[in-house]
């Protein structure tokens, strides 16, 4: 059984399709979402009625992001905040048109139903942006650093590699996991188009909902599958994504 980690989506479904092919996923591999399902391409809701018919036939987890919360109040209340709606929640909520009340409240349940973190047997974190407690996940004052934190990764990019994990200058946040997983700042921000790695620090946005493609990899063997960039993929929406 394989364990692939999949980096944010923003509403590629046609992206995600072609990643799941390029993986060549079979019932038997289990699947960890980073998060950030919505908000950016035509698709989200088709995104997400995806991955619960996914969740019937697989072993996943689907870590909550911080556009994934947005959408979940959304759902609940039917109104959604100004900096959500400018930043890809238009485009989500225009995807929901023809999706029944009862549908509605199945995609609420399994947005409320998101973990903010997953850790697995080996000890390996799976988070959507990061965690600022140096005590580790479970310290946490604040959960809204799960979907929103940049810290952790910022900290990780300014770390000299010579630096071995039993050293004291080695950052308390890292030492608790083998590895961590995230997603929520693109690589494409330092130039990158793959998943970039810092220390033990794995980042899997790959600026899907920009002009950058979907990214997926197999944690034990790190084999590293993308899509297409989701522009090529969606031609007649570049405008308003990039």
């Amino acid at each position: 059984m394989r364990t692939l980690v999949i980096g944010d989506i923003h509403g590629g479904l046609k992206g995600l399709k072609e990643l799941m092919l390029a993986m060549n996923v079979s019932h038997e591999d289990h699947l960890i979402f980073l998060g950030d399902y919505v908000d950016g391409w035509s698709e989200s809701a088709q995104v997400i009625q995806y991955l619960i018919d996914l969740s019937i036939t697989n072993d996943c987890v689907f870590i909550k992001g911080n556009h994934d919360v947005w959408c979940e109040d959304w759902l609940r209340t039917g109104e959604g905040e100004t900096v959500w709606l400018m930043h890809g929640g238009k485009e989500t909520v225009e995807s929901y048109l023809g999706f029944s009340e009862e549908q509605k409240k199945l995609h609420l349940r399994f947005f409320e139903d998101m973990p903010l973190y997953h850790i697995d047997e080996a000890s390996r974190l799976f988070v959507h942006a990061g965690f600022t407690s140096m005590h580790g996940v479970s310290h946490e004052l604040d959960p809204r650093s799960f979907y929103f934190d940049r810290t952790l990764w910022e900290m990780a990019l300014t770390m000299d590699s010579r630096i071995k994990k039993h050293s004291q200058l080695y950052p308390n946040r890292l030492k608790h996991y083998k590895e961590i997983y995230i997603g929520h700042t693109p690589t494409l921000r330092f130039g990158k188009s793959m998943p970039m790695q810092a220390i033990n620090v794995w980042n899997m946005d790959t600026g899907a909902a920009f002009t950058g493609c979907l990214s997926g990899m197999d944690i034990n063997t790190k084999k590293i599958f993308q899509s297409s960039v989701l522009k090529d993929l969606y031609p007649n929406e570049l405008g308003r994504n990039t």
